[in-house]
């Protein structure tokens, strides 16, 4: 929580919150400054809670009363504050693989840069809310190293152990034999390497494998591999080595050009406010020399750009 920006409330009153939140909301006008500053001051485990206070003070859904007095991205915002976290990014990654094409971009981003423990709770949510396995939907709407890599992953089978450092060099040659050090690359055993071993023992390996090489893991992945199976690899790498870089290239990339991919910064911002944004705030002011906060307020307006300034700041 020390890196979070949205933390729990303390003392947290979800029956003064859900009374205060019904007052915002009137026939004759709405006081979208009341919601933003309760609803982005509240972790989602607390936001549950006042849903729950709601409906007993009340008899009503909190979330249905809110979309009908909010409209637009800031209702976007609202909503996704409202869901519990691994059914929102479940319902993100149903829909990322619906209809004609798949969003690989998307599968990427919440399933190479999630831990075990929340990938199998995401898996629970989708298959609750869409009547199929999440590892089925990949199975039917990816191919390849690429599908094989995303099974892997939501099989929850890697190792959680602290560091081993005794396997740090041998993992590190695997590396290195497996892609540089040969011609031809061994994607099958690159990827079996990247989704076994624990976060802290493949950190070893990384700081190994870099002495080794002369250079970092994500150079010779770039050069070895290609496609959305690299894009993806690079992000099991990054969320290990360090995730506030991918998730702060993955914000920038949503600003980027005339048109800004809102559903996305939305869900970026909404799925590491409670987690890292603090470090992915730094690490965009490093890599794109301004801040977060002054690239949001240049492409977003309205109660939609408040909401979204005050899950970071």
């Amino acid at each position: 929580m020390a890196t979070a920006t949205v933390k729990p409330m303390i003392p947290f009153e979800p029956t003064v919150d859900a009374e205060n939140l019904k007052k915002s909301m009137k026939v004759l006008g709405t006081n979208e400054d009341v919601i933003i500053n309760i609803l982005s001051k509240r972790t989602s485990l607390q936001r549950q809670e006042i849903i729950r206070q709601y409906r007993l003070a009340y008899d009503r859904d909190l979330v249905k009363d809110l979309k009908h007095h909010l409209y637009g991205k800031f209702e976007d915002v609202v909503v996704a504050l409202m869901t519990p976290l691994p059914e929102y990014l479940a319902h993100e990654l149903h829909r990322a693989m619906k209809g004609k094409g798949t969003n690989e971009r998307v599968l990427i981003e919440i399933l190479c840069t999630n831990n075990n423990k929340t990938i199998k709770a995401i898996k629970e949510a989708y298959e609750e809310h869409h009547g199929k396995s999440l590892k089925d939907a990949i199975k039917d709407e990816t191919s390849g190293d690429f599908k094989k890599l995303l099974e892997d992953l939501v099989s929850c089978e890697r190792e959680e152990e602290e560091c081993r450092p005794e396997l740090a060099s041998e993992i590190a040659k695997d590396l290195f034999d497996a892609g540089k050090n040969r011609i031809g690359t061994d994607e099958e055993k690159l990827r079996s390497i990247l989704t076994t071993y624990s976060y802290s023992t493949l950190r070893c390996a990384f700081q190994e494998y870099d002495k080794m090489a002369d250079n970092p893991l994500d150079h010779d992945l770039r050069k070895e591999l290609s496609g959305d199976f690299r894009d993806a690899m690079l992000a099991v790498y990054l969320s290990i080595y360090n995730p506030a870089i991918f998730f702060a290239y993955e914000i920038h990339s949503t600003m980027k050009g005339m048109k800004t991919r809102d559903r996305s910064l939305i869900r970026l911002i909404v799925s590491r406010c409670e987690v890292d944004m603090k470090l992915i705030k730094t690490e965009f002011h490093n890599m794109f020399e301004k801040t977060l906060e002054k690239a949001i307020k240049g492409d977003t307006h309205g109660d939609y750009k408040k909401v979204l300034l005050a899950l970071i700041e």
